[in-house]
């Protein structure tokens, strides 16, 4: 396995683990290096940050989860495009999230999220 592939498979580890198994605290412990720097203008630094956002989430929205459409990789980044549902049956909000990881642990965090619409001026979808 290369190393693009071992942290492509971290982030997905991590999303998995964090939000769809709602065990941040754990994803941090395994994935997570000794700093984690954070770009998302609605969450703190820190890990202990991250970890407290993360069971609010799970706390307010039970059923919660998030689908990774494709991750790609280059160099020490990768970007995950996920689909967020607050519930099974909604609509959700289309995001990339982006990791920098050293040494295989994820330092770094930033992503953009939009709500996914009724309609579209496309009949493409978002994914």
């Amino acid at each position: 396995m290369t190393t693009l592939d071992r942290n492509k498979q971290t982030v997905i580890d991590f999303i998995t683990r964090s939000f769809n198994d709602k065990q941040p605290a754990d994803a941090v412990a395994q994935y997570v290096g000794a700093h984690y720097i954070q770009h998302d203008p609605q969450s703190a630094d820190g890990a202990a940050a991250f970890v407290q956002m993360a069971s609010g989430f799970a706390a307010h929205f039970p059923q919660m989860g998030i689908e990774i459409k494709r991750v790609i990789a280059e160099g020490d980044l990768v970007a995950a495009h996920i689909l967020i549902q607050m519930t099974p049956e909604d609509r959700g909000m289309a995001g990339v999230e982006i990791y920098r990881l050293e040494e295989g642990k994820i330092v770094e965090h930033w992503n953009v999220l939009q709500p996914v619409p009724e309609q579209a001026a496309n009949d493409n979808t978002m994914f």
